[in-house]
């Protein structure tokens, strides 16, 4: 009888298991899966030492996918095929599979940001890990989905192809002539090579050229003591010796600090050289992108409206910024003071790899702004904790193009930049930014004006 009584209990559980795991349950994605995903390609950008301009394309493609899977089945979104150059529609899925398209999204998303990495374990890691979650949910519906977004993705892939990066991996280097006074040269401690120069080469997303938005000439080379660029020469040593006086107190440092994202910062300590990690000028604004979304309770399709638009317009003011920068080829403040004001000075940040003008912090700022201003509002304040990570502190904004001044004038601060560079290279990006939003038709306002 107990033996007959232990079987009944044994066959009940097994049922009750049985049909447990035979449950379709939904697959709910929440905008959290996707700041997530993005985070976790911050991380990896990071770790792989990718450079701004890369670094911006590796956040545009994954944002790019994810949008259209939902943008091509939400009335109150447009697809991007036929606005971003050479995208065409995505395919559609099959008229009897079940898609949750949410997912499908964050499949692509992740998929594209696997091609566009080095150390794609970690992404698969992150990946796999929601895979086995979704697989126990709904086997049909996870596998059906999971199938469309890598199909997407694939599509979105052989788009990718044709936007020149490949074919720039192979170009010369940058040639260095030192016989030319106002031309750039390496700066220390570690004197590396003048990174991407041939990124206007790269397909822009917007942009009908890489020189669309060519700024106005920097000031005429001289070192003559009342020329313009001299006098803007002494003023980024006179600001820095100015800020120095206070030390740590001083807020013009904590800015330059706080802005910082130079990913190619050396170490030197006796005789070992070593990069410390930090994150991108894109990545800082991605992360302000985060910020903005979650204080306004985005839900999915907004979130990534708000990732993809930004990324997007970040996206080509890379290229115009370096279309610039290798035109004018202008000298770092570094080399000139050390050569002619001061031997023994060093800037407070560390000098980045490539040409001073215009500044790319600059361009790129102001046209995050731009897009992220279009989407919230001119007076969405916001704590930007993105450098958290980083050993700094929290930041606060009243507003996008608040935030994109300080990221401007933290170039000077930290003794990287002239002020033409800052001031031009932010008008430079406003302009670019505010082309974005007008050239691309990604919300149906009417649609949601009548909703």
């Amino acid at each position: 009888m107990k033996t007959a009584y232990h079987f009944l209990i044994v066959v009940l559980i097994t049922a009750c298991i049985t049909s447990c795991a035979s449950k379709d349950e939904p697959i709910v994605i929440t905008p959290e899966h996707f700041h997530n995903a993005i985070d976790k390609v911050t991380e990896v950008i990071i770790h792989d030492i990718f450079s701004p301009p890369v670094a911006s394309r590796i956040y545009a493609y994954p944002n790019i996918a994810a949008y259209e899977i939902l943008a091509v089945n939400d009335t109150q979104f447009n697809s991007l095929s036929g606005q971003l150059a050479g995208l065409k529609s995505i395919p559609t899925p099959l008229k009897d599979a079940t898609i949750n398209f949410e997912l499908a999204a964050l499949v692509a998303h992740m998929e594209m940001s696997k091609r566009l990495i080095f150390s794609e374990q970690e992404i698969e890691t992150y990946r796999d890990s929601l895979y086995t979650t979704w697989k126990e949910s709904n086997e049909d519906v996870f596998i059906q989905s999971r199938d469309y977004g890598l199909e997407v993705a694939g599509h979105i892939a052989q788009w990718m192809d044709g936007d020149n990066y490949k074919q720039t991996r192979t170009m010369p280097k940058f040639s260095v002539y030192a016989d030319e006074p106002s031309r750039w040269q390496p700066t220390p401690p570690a004197y590396m090579d003048g990174i991407e120069p041939h990124w206007n080469k790269i397909r822009p997303f917007t942009l009908t050229s890489a020189d669309q938005f060519k700024p106005v000439p920097p000031p005429a080379f001289s070192l003559e003591e009342d020329s313009d660029f001299y006098k803007e020469l002494k003023e980024v040593y006179d600001i820095s010796k100015q800020i120095t006086k206070d030390g740590d107190t001083s807020e013009e440092i904590a800015i330059a600090q706080f802005w910082d994202c130079n990913p190619y910062v050396s170490v030197t300590r006796g005789h070992l050289m070593f990069a410390t990690k930090k994150i991108t000028p894109g990545g800082h604004w991605i992360g302000i992108t985060k910020i903005a979304s979650k204080k306004a309770g985005f839900d999915v399709m907004n979130t990534l409206h708000a990732y993809a638009k930004t990324s997007i317009a970040m996206n080509d003011a890379f290229i115009s910024c370096w279309d610039e920068k290798y035109r004018s080829n202008l000298i770092r403040p570094e080399t000139l003071i050390n050569n002619h004001i001061d031997d023994s000075w060093k800037p407070i940040l560390q000098t980045p790899p490539f040409p001073e003008y215009v500044s790319g912090h600059s361009v790129v700022s102001g046209a995050a702004s731009e897009t992220l201003t279009s989407i919230f509002g001119d007076d969405f304040s916001f704590d930007d904790d993105t450098e958290i990570a980083y050993g700094l502190p929290v930041r606060s904004f009243t507003s996008f193009k608040a935030a994109a001044e300080e990221a401007a004038v933290s170039r000077m601060y930290g003794g990287i930049h002239y002020r033409a560079a800052v001031a031009i290279g932010l008008d430079q990006g406003k302009k670019l930014g505010q082309f974005v939003v007008s050239t691309l038709e990604m919300k149906n306002e009417t649609m949601v004006a009548t909703n």
